[in-house]
């Protein structure tokens, strides 16, 4: 039904019905959650090989695996992190299980003594940063802890406004850096345009000596399809416009293999890992070599990752198929909502009608289901038309997100009623 055109005797009808839909969700006590990108625990199992797959040796790359050293990481998983990120095995260093902990470690040196180990990002009068949104709430959650002011700016289905980008950071030198999560984007899984990567990689011409792009590229091998889109390598285009300083890369095997216990990866220029890593020398001795080990054994290179992913594909893709089964029957032909269909990733993301995420994520938690909070794909929790819902199906099991959606479409739907009425 279009809500527009509905009278208000149609729109009182649908109402009745949807409370009666409603309440009987309410009666079931459920407790489903929506809320957190998190492997299911069938995709977990797909690496339980790594458990003991060592046998007791423990040499590798010419290295005792037990013992200190090695903060660059070994070579074998370096070589791992460059083949996934597109780099060469100089231009990685492999570390601990996670790759927020990274970013967040390569912000703190920033902010502390300068990207380059130089002009600290603390001795600016007003640190900024560009947050294309809606993005992920972790990232803007980093820049809240240092007291980095967060500018938004518009994403669309190629990636950030460029235009935007581009003519605040010519306008303003105390903007320093941008979040990028450049393949199947958090929460759109949205993909960027070979365009839009050569203008990013563009930016080092035009920003402060001290800008850096973070590049999240965490979902750089979580493809849905069987020819997925492709992402054009930053690194390539940096070299072409020779700002090869000005981008740091990302990734991990998060969400490949152990969540808890993968290797995260950091990719750059050489003379930005060389700043890294003389911080880094100071609050590690190096990273967890066996676990590093244990991953290149079971995933020795990118083809392998390759045929792994296919397997998470597999438990994925039906997830991703209800989700949008359920949007497409509950809203296509009608104004009640507009959603994204990514090819890869972890989320989809729903756009209500403006002023009601709020409301739906409110009644979807009294009807026994968790979203993430109405906001949090904004900086500072902040979604100015307050209509941005991520919806995360990856940890429920199938049946469980088929329930999830059924009651999270019959929110949506008596949210947009009421407010129709409410006028």
């Amino acid at each position: 039904m279009q809500i527009d055109q509905a009278s208000r005797e149609q729109l009182t009808n649908w109402r009745d019905t949807l409370r009666t839909q409603y309440a009987d969700y309410q009666q079931r006590k459920l407790g489903l959650d929506l809320t957190r990108g998190k492997p299911s625990a069938e995709q977990l199992s797909l690496a339980d090989e790594l458990d003991g797959n060592l046998h007791g040796n423990y040499q590798l790359d010419n290295t005792d695996l037990r013992n200190y050293g090695g903060l660059e990481g070994l070579p074998s998983a370096r070589k791992l992190g460059a083949e996934l990120l597109g780099l060469d095995t100089s231009e990685v260093i492999a570390g601990g299980n996670s790759s927020l902990t990274m970013m967040y470690q390569a912000m703190q040196y920033a902010w502390m003594l300068g990207p380059d180990g130089k002009n600290a990002w603390r001795n600016e009068a007003n640190t900024k940063f560009l947050c294309p949104s809606p993005g992920y709430d972790r990232h803007f959650a980093i820049c809240e802890q240092f007291g980095i002011e967060m500018i938004p700016v518009r994403l669309t289905d190629n990636g950030p406004d460029m235009d935007q980008v581009e003519a605040l950071i010519k306008s303003d030198p105390a903007i320093k850096g941008m979040w990028c999560v450049p393949k199947y984007g958090n929460p759109t899984g949205c993909v960027y345009s070979a365009e839009t990567v050569d203008r990013i990689a563009a930016l080092g011409k035009i920003a402060a000596p001290n800008f850096r792009v973070f590049w999240d590229n965490a979902y750089v091998i979580h493809d849905l399809t069987s020819n997925p889109p492709v992402l054009a390598n930053i690194m390539e285009r940096c070299r072409a416009h020779g700002t090869e300083d000005s981008v740091l890369q990302f990734t991990s095997t998060s969400k490949i293999t152990h969540a808890g216990a993968g290797i995260a990866f950091m990719g750059s220029s050489k003379e930005n890992l060389a700043v890294f890593c003389k911080q880094l020398g100071i609050c590690t001795i190096g990273p967890d070599k066996v676990n590093q080990a244990r991953h290149v054994k079971m995933l020795p290179d990118a083809p392998a990752v390759k045929a792994h992913m296919q397997k998470h594909a597999a438990i994925l893709k039906p997830r991703f198929d209800c989700v949008l089964k359920h949007l497409d029957e509950a809203f296509s032909g009608s104004d009640l909502g507009e959603w994204t269909k990514p090819a890869g990733g972890y989320f989809v993301s729903f756009n209500t009608r403006a002023g009601l995420a709020t409301t739906v994520v409110k009644l979807a938690a009294e009807a026994g289901v968790k979203l993430t909070p109405a906001g949090a794909t904004f900086p500072y929790g902040k979604d100015p038309q307050n209509k941005n819902i991520r919806l995360a199906p990856s940890f429920p099991k199938l049946e469980e997100v088929d329930l999830c959606m059924a009651i999270f479409t019959t929110c949506v739907k008596l949210a947009s009623v009421e407010q129709a009425l409410a006028r």
